[in-house]
C-alpha cells in the first residue's frame, strides 16, 4: 500500500467502507455503524502516522492501535487488509466458524490485532499498561486507543484516565469517536457524559476536541498534535457520524449492530462506488 496524496487516502477510506458493508452483509451480523464512523481515523493512523510493519507484526518498537470499541472489528479488519496484514479476500470469512476474523477483537488473530475486547471500557487501561511497559524498556513508541463516546459510561475508563495522568504517560493517545449513538439509542438519552473535554482536562490530560472526524486534514492534524504531547497523556475527541458514507445509515441507531437487507446492500454499494 502506497499512500502519497490525500486523494489516495480518500480512495482508501472508500474501499474500507465497502469492505465493512460487504463483511457485515455477508455474515448477516456485525457492527456496521460504529465501524463506518471511525474510518478516517483508522486510515490516517495506519497510512500516515503509525510506525508499523505488516511483515513484522510483533516488532517490539511498533506503535500500537488498541480498539477499545472492540465490537467494531469490521473497521479493524478493513484497515489491516488495506495495510497488508491480511489478504483482502480473507475479509469474506468475517464471523464464520473457524475464521480468524471474529466478531470481537482477539489478540493476535489475525496478526496485527493488538488486544482482545468484548465488554466496553477496557481498552484505555490495556493501552496504558502497554505504554508503561514500553517506557520501562526505554521505547519511544506510541499507543493509540480508539474508544466510543458511549464507552465513556464505564468506570474503568476513568480509573485508567486517573492513572495515566498520575504517571504522566506521554505516548498514550486516547481517541474518542463521538458519534452520539450507543447501542440502540442516542448517548445523551442513555447517559449524559458531556463535557468530555473538560472532564479529561480535569483528570490531567492534554485535550483537543470539536474536530471533524471525517475531514482527513483535521484528523491528521489532531492526531499529530496528540502524538507530540510530552509529559502527560493526550486525548483527541472527534465529532463523527455513525454510519458515515451511506445515507440511510447515517445518524441511525438501527444500524448499530444490524446488517443491511439485500436491497439496502445494493443501495449502499451504489453510494460507495468510485
Amino acid at each position: 500500500m502506497v499512500i502519497e496524496t490525500q486523494t489516495d487516502l480518500q480512495a482508501m477510506t472508500r474501499r474500507m467502507r465497502r469492505h465493512i458493508v460487504r463483511m457485515v452483509y455477508a455474515a448477516k451480523s456485525g457492527h456496521i455503524g460504529g465501524s463506518m464512523s471511525s474510518v478516517e481515523i483508522a486510515a490516517t493512523l495506519y497510512a500516515k502516522l503509525m510506525r508499523h510493519d505488516p511483515r513484522r507484526p510483533d516488532w517490539p518498537e511498533r506503535d500500537r492501535f488498541i480498539i477499545s470499541k472492540g465490537h467494531c472489528t469490521p473497521l479493524l479488519y478493513a484497515v489491516l487488509a488495506e495495510s497488508g496484514y491480511i489478504p483482502v479476500d480473507e475479509l469474506e470469512t468475517f464471523r464464520r466458524l473457524g475464521s480468524r476474523l471474529q466478531g470481537h477483537a482477539v489478540l493476535g488473530k489475525p496478526p496485527g490485532v493488538e488486544n482482545s475486547a468484548g465488554s466496553l471500557g477496557m481498552g484505555l487501561s490495556f493501552g496504558l499498561g502497554i505504554r508503561l511497559g514500553a517506557r520501562l524498556r526505554a521505547l519511544d513508541n506510541h499507543v493509540y486507543v480508539l474508544m466510543g463516546d458511549g464507552e465513556q459510561d464505564e468506570g474503568q475508563v476513568w480509573e485508567a484516565a486517573m492513572a495515566a495522568a498520575h504517571h504522566q504517560v506521554d505516548g498514550l493517545v486516547g481517541i474518542i469517536d463521538r458519534n452520539g449513538i450507543q447501542n440502540d439509542d442516542f448517548t445523551a438519552e442513555t447517559m449524559r457524559t458531556e463535557p468530555l473535554d473538560e472532564k479529561y482536562r480535569a483528570f490531567g490530560w492534554a485535550v483537543r476536541s470539536g474536530l471533524d472526524g471525517h475531514d482527513l486534514a483535521a484528523v491528521e492534524a489532531g492526531l499529530t498534535w496528540a502524538r507530540d504531547v510530552k509529559g502527560q497523556p493526550a486525548m483527541v475527541i472527534f465529532d463523527t457520524v455513525k454510519g458515515k458514507g451511506v445515507s440511510f445509515m447515517e445518524h441511525n441507531p438501527a444500524f448499530h449492530g444490524a446488517p443491511p437487507t439485500d436491497e439496502e446492500f445494493e443501495r449502499a454499494m451504489q453510494e460507495l462506488a468510485d
